[in-house]
């Protein structure tokens, strides 16, 4: 993948390779949902048995009921989602016993039931810290990720004031505690300091876990490949302690105005995703100078992703060039209106943070020649997704024969779109579109899954990236998410027993094929 420079000047493109879209609550695990332990391991040596070089997978964060556990919407875009937590490491680094585990509950195998899983979790990071609190001395790295950590003593008491508010949004709570006055904070943070020692043990636990996890990646030759979603939640630490960077009403505390898409592929009448809108300008209407707090705050939340991947993708990168911004108070998102973004200028401003990070662009939807140009400008990668190439417009960009550049990330489809069988099989796309995917591949369709793999591997693009249900030729019962809806998303699990040797010799066979496993060790 390009490495982006204070330049912009891509001077050379990376070898072929392939990779896997999984998220790591997709993963098998006896716990009920995938997370940073053995099985986390094995998918490791999977990927590397296969001739995979990337491992892609969804935001890191905390996520929340209300929200579905949508990984795009987090309490935080700097820590780390404590469901990922491991009970197996917990019990073999000593923080619980083994009879913590012995009566776990017969969790499903192939959906998480978030509701389930976080109270089983919750219960044991609750024991974890107790013998966390009766260790001295306490250990020394809890103390030094503490220190390291400047984002830290926001998000552990934002979070201990969530719980201390009943689940309220921060703009709901005592004016002065919203507001942050210093006199208000220092009471509350004395007040609640054991549950904010809590919150900081269990992203010690993440930190330490990521870092083994990261570590034997490493040792495999598997580059990490991480997402970012360009908005975060109101609720959030980010936004309760960074206010100054966001469009909110100062009588209320709430958006002005709030982020989405107008009608599209994924929703007829666009999406209301409710984020609150950067604000990217001085207040200066006479000066139109960037924001430096936004520019330094976002300068943070990259060095927080370059600590943890090797790659970021940047979900709905087009709104750097301009956003759709929907009035707060709009029922709908088509009453919105594209305004300018803030461009090249603000890459320009990130400086190092930036500099050495391997940046994909998520350049879908509504895309236009200025979206284009500053992609292009700034050396990143795009995305080819190829469920959205067979309209029948002879001159659509996510064709194969028709990308122009290696630079760029080929997928069969995202965690937003169906499977690429249940896409086969959906009786809503027209049978003209289905008859131009057997023509493009010279197949039947009796193995669509495989046919788009092989269109992917044998496409210019630097990088191919497969979901796993794609791999494994599932249907659109195991979809990840649909857009615009709450019904069962983020929930699919993948059964231990579907990451078979066979499906590993499949995926090595067609990657060689077509040249994309060097670095790789034969299996």
């Amino acid at each position: 993948m390009p490495v982006a420079n204070p330049d912009h000047n891509q001077k050379k493109y990376p070898d072929r390779a392939a990779g896997i879209l999984l998220h790591l609550t997709s993963l098998p695990s006896p716990w009920g949902i995938g997370d940073l332990g053995p099985e986390a391991e094995k998918f490791l040596d999977f990927l590397k048995e296969s001739g995979q070089r990337y491992w892609q997978f969804l935001p890191l964060g905390p996520t929340l009921a209300i929200h579905g556990h949508s990984p795009y919407m987090s309490t935080s875009t700097f820590a780390g989602n404590p469901l990922l937590i491991s009970p197996d490491y917990l019990l073999r680094d000593g923080w619980i016993e083994a009879e913590d585990l012995d009566e776990d509950p017969k969790f499903y195998q192939y959906l998480v039931r978030f509701k389930e899983v976080s109270a089983f979790k919750e219960a044991l990071l609750e024991k974890a810290f107790a013998n966390f609190v009766k260790r001295s001395p306490q250990p020394k790295a809890f103390s030094e990720f503490c220190d390291n950590s400047p984002w830290l003593e926001d998000y552990a008491l934002f979070v201990s004031l969530g719980e201390k508010f009943c689940g309220h949004p921060w703009h709901e709570w005592p004016s002065d505690i919203a507001r942050r006055d210093p006199q208000a904070l220092d009471s509350i943070q004395k007040e609640l300091s054991s549950r904010v020692t809590y919150h900081k043990f269990i992203q010690f636990i993440f930190a330490e876990q990521w870092r083994e996890f990261k570590k034997n990646a490493g040792a495999r030759k598997i580059r990490l490949i991480g997402d970012i979603p360009i908005y975060v939640a109101l609720n959030s630490a980010d936004v309760w302690a960074n206010q100054e960077c966001f469009q909110l009403d100062q009588k209320n505390l709430k958006p002005e105005y709030v982020a989405g898409v107008p009608p599209d592929y994924f929703s007829p009448t666009g999406q209301a995703w409710g984020n609150p809108l950067y604000r990217w300008h001085s207040d200066n209407l006479s000066n139109k100078a960037l924001n430096e707090t936004v520019i330094k705050w976002w300068q943070r939340r990259l060095q927080r992703l370059a600590e943890l991947v090797d790659v970021v993708r940047i979900d709905h990168f087009r709104a750097f060039e301009a956003y759709w911004q929907i009035p707060a108070t709009s029922e709908s998102a088509e009453n919105g209106e594209w305004i300018e973004g803030p461009g090249e200028a603000f890459f320009d401003q990130l400086g190092s943070a930036i500099q050495n990070l391997r940046i994909i662009a998520e350049d879908l939807g509504t895309i236009t020649p200025p979206v284009e140009e500053l992609r292009n400008h700034l050396g990143f990668a795009g995305m080819k997704v190829l469920q959205f190439a067979f309209d029948g417009d002879l001159d659509n960009p996510y064709l194969p024969w028709n990308f122009t550049t290696p630079n760029c990330v080929v997928y069969t489809g995202t965690h937003d779109n169906e499977t690429t069988l249940g896409w086969y099989l959906d009786g809503s796309v027209d049978f003209e579109c289905k008859e131009r995917a057997r023509r493009a591949s010279n197949s039947d369709g009796s193995a669509i899954h495989l046919d788009f793999i092989k269109m992917a591997y044998s496409s210019i693009a630097a990088l191919a990236i497969i979901p796993l249900q794609d791999v494994l030729g599932f249907g659109s019962d195991c979809r990840m998410n649909w857009p615009g809806s709450n019904e069962r998303n983020w929930a699919w699990r993948c059964a231990p027993r579907f990451l078979s040797k066979e499906i590993s010799k499949m995926l090595y066979h067609e990657t060689s094929f077509y040249n994309r496993t060097r670095d790789c060790n034969t299996p």
